[in-house]
């Protein structure tokens, strides 16, 4: 009786259901019909995403362009070709093969990015917010061909800046995102998108979202756009200068220090995002200081004359801001200051507020540090350097050492000034706490210690002032302790710093004291005959370094290695008349620390993580709490990779061959015997000339002598034979006559 009853239809699959959706896409002439269709396609693309894809991809596409201008269809086929970007996870058919195909179907032809740049002109809030994303994970999966078809096509890099005018802020941020993508790696994007007058527009989204210390994430993608669009681009940089930009990052660096905020309380993440937007910030005012780069004096000058160097020295000195960003201001100015001598000649004239006196209490309207004495900025720089000892400021302090340096880095007239200066100040003892040459000649034991690196500061820092400048070598080897009118004894500054180097040696201070000292010793006596033969005045400092060498307990390769490294510097450039001379250095040398530790202590050197790494190893605080790992500056660090295979090979030079100072970067040796040799030759010669000289007077006055005797002998002899002839003819003509 069941037979009449109908048998209930098969179930379809979700494969056949997709495939016939499809096909009604690709058939219907209506347009409810097809955006049927797409809602049913919508359904399956998160699960489904390679079904889907492989049978309706196209027809999607076909009708964004088909259906264009029905915003409701736009909308549905937009939202359906995301989901198929970002199925689920846990999706059977999820594959990262998905995303490269359906990018593929998008690049291939110029027309469906065109297509998807063209509802960006609508006014309609989900064409563009969908048509930005959908372009946003295009690029992602294809990058290269995404950024030749939007820069191909009509108008695409400028209708995409100017989105960024739309005044809906999820419109708006999601173009910022797309061009951040699109910028990092293309100039000729980047430049495109430069000429759209797109950093006017950045700062404005900036001042819109409350600037640096009220903005959250966007402003910080504002500032990373910048960055992509500066960083390493003269041309764009000029551009930013020639439309007025600069004085804008004036004032935004202006309001990290002028916050306004008093004392008020302000969330960790508020706090923590502001502090990202500040090292944004920073990091694109220093895309336009790369040494040597095309533009970079000009972009030097420009930031002196709207302040933006002066507002950095100001964070710098803040005592409100972290010491990170603290650091990474003076950084800044140290980078806007090098190498130009204009702005090195007056940056010294800046003031700033001094690390050493702190505020009184605010009365919380205005949160400025009312009332701390302003000090000139080298005095300040000095300060923080050589005064702050707290570990966490390690950053700060090596930023102000780095700043220092910076100030008369490449210029003589400047850096002799400032060794004067310290000579004038250490000889006056006024302001020893600051002055590196009072520091580095009269230590305080106490100090060392707690605070190494007071010491390593003012060794580096004495290290660039003396090196590779002969001028500056001379002028600090003339500063002297002890007073020789009460009785002292006096002792030059080459002598007294090796005494420091090697009492601290015999207590074991702390390496970086060390290195510090041999650092600057090695920089000042290569090269320096004088600088050498006052060090070996000293002889006993041979014997301690050589000591240190063979030291079978010793913890610090590095030290011994240094140690190592000056004892060749120092025979390297030893002359016969040396107080120690070349040959008995030779001897102690090869005695004492012999050839093979000689080098192995310096291979040791070379190869340590701290030396061979130098370069990618972070100089900077690991955050611990610890004393960080910087024991070397950078400067000498090249300096010993350059030099290191002639400091090797100078213990295997003969004790006879001297070595001259290399001049026009020629190096040449002589054996002093050959010219103490010759010079006896000569002194020879030279008395066998004189003596000839006066053998040839001797026999020019004999001859001449004789030769007046002879013309005496010869005018007789005429005489004689005058007469004598005259008698003849007159007995001739007697003759005559008698015979007529």
């Amino acid at each position: 009786m069941f037979s009449n009853i109908t048998s209930a239809p098969a179930k379809q699959s979700v494969s056949e259901t997709i495939t016939i959706l499809s096909g009604r896409l690709s058939s219907a002439t209506l347009l409810e019909d097809r955006r049927a269709a797409i809602l049913g396609l919508r359904s399956f693309a998160k699960e489904y995403p390679a079904s889907v894809a492989s049978g309706a991809l196209r027809s999607l596409i076909g009708s964004l362009s088909k259906d264009g201008e029905d915003v409701d269809t736009v909308k549905v086929v937009l939202e359906t070709l995301l989901m198929l970007f970002s199925p689920n996870q846990d999706s059977p058919e999820a594959s990262e093969e998905i995303a490269l195909w359906l990018a593929d179907e998008f690049t291939q032809r110029q027309e469906n990015i065109t297509l998807l740049l063209d509802f960006l002109e609508t006014a309609d809030f989900y064409s563009r917010l969908y048509s930005l994303q959908l372009l946003l994970a295009i690029l992602s999966a294809r990058t290269e061909r995404t950024e030749i078809c939007v820069f191909t096509a009509p108008l695409g890099i400028s209708r995409l800046v100017a989105v960024l005018d739309d005044r809906r802020d999820a419109v708006r941020n999601e173009a910022l995102t797309l061009l951040t993508y699109l910028t990092p790696s293309s100039p000729d994007i980047q430049k495109l998108v430069a000429f759209s007058n797109v950093f006017g527009r950045v700062f404005d989204i900036i001042a819109a979202e409350g600037g640096l210390s009220e903005g959250d994430r966007v402003v910080e993608d504002c500032l990373i756009l910048l960055a992509n669009l500066l960083r390493l681009n003269p041309s764009n940089q000029s551009l930013f200068r020639e439309e007025g930009n600069v004085p804008q990052l004036a004032k935004l660096l202006e309001s990290t220090y002028h916050s306004g905020k008093g004392e008020e309380e302000i969330a960790h993440w508020a706090q923590e995002q502001g502090n990202r937007n500040i090292y944004a910030l920073i990091a694109v005012i220093r895309l336009f200081l790369v040494p040597g780069a095309v533009g970079t004096s000009q972009n030097q000058a420009a930031f002196w004359q709207h302040g933006v160097l002066y507002h950095a020295l100001q964070l710098a000195f803040s005592h409100d801001a972290e010491m990170s960003i603290r650091a990474e201001a003076l950084a800044t100015c140290a980078d806007i200051i090098r190498d130009n001598a204009k702005l090195q000649e007056t940056f010294a004239q800046l003031q700033v507020p001094s690390v050493l006196e702190t505020a009184p209490p605010t009365n919380g309207l205005n949160g400025k540090a009312n009332g701390v004495p302003a000090v000139y900025v080298i005095d300040g720089l000095l300060d923080l350097t050589l005064s702050v000892s707290a570990t966490q400021a390690f950053d700060l302090r090596l930023a102000a050492c780095q700043c220092i340096k910076a100030y008369f880095f490449n210029h003589p007239d400047v850096r002799l000034h400032f060794l004067r200066r310290a000579i004038d100040g250490h000889g006056s003892g006024v302001d020893e706490t600051a002055n590196v040459l009072t520091t580095l000649l009269r230590p305080s034991n106490d100090s060392a210690p707690m605070d190494p690196y007071r010491h390593w500061f003012a060794a580096v820092i004495t290290f660039h002032l003396v090196f590779d400048n002969a001028e500056a070598k001379a002028l600090a080897m003339s500063v002297t302790e002890g007073d020789a009118d009460s009785g002292e004894e006096v002792v030059t500054s080459i002598q007294t710093i090796t005494a420091h180097l090697v009492s601290g040696l015999a207590r074991a201070d702390d390496d970086r004291v060390s290195v510090g000292y041999l650092m600057l010793l090695i920089g000042w006596l290569f090269e320096d005959l004088d600088g050498v033969n006052d060090f070996l005045g000293e002889g006993s400092n041979i014997q301690a370094l050589a000591q240190e060498v063979v030291r079978h307990n010793s913890s610090s390769l590095l030290v011994q290695g240094l140690c190592a490294m000056i004892l060749g510097v120092v025979y390297e450039f030893s002359t016969k008349d040396s107080p120690i001379p070349r040959s008995t250095l030779h001897s102690v040398l090869t005695s004492r620390m012999g050839r093979d530790k000689y080098i192995d202590s310096l291979s040791k050197l070379r190869s340590h993580p701290f030396m061979r790494n130098f370069e990618v190893i972070p100089q900077k605080s690991d955050g611990s709490g610890n004393q960080p790992d910087v024991y070397f500056d950078t400067t000498f660090v090249d300096f010993f990779k350059d030099n290191y295979s002639r400091i090797v090979r100078a213990i295997d030079r003969d004790p006879g061959i001297e070595i001259s100072v290399v001049t026009n970067g020629v190096q040449k040796g002589v054996s002093r015997e050959l010219v103490d040799s010759l010079r006896s030759q000569v002194d020879e010669k030279e008395r066998a000339l004189q003596a000839a000289l006066v053998d040839m007077a001797s026999l020019e006055g004999k001859l001449s002598q004789e030769q007046a005797d002879h013309r005496r002998t010869k005018e007789t002899s005429a005489a004689d034979l005058a007469r004598i002839k005259s008698v003849n003819e007159a007995i001739q003509r007697s003759h005559e006559e008698e015979i007529k």
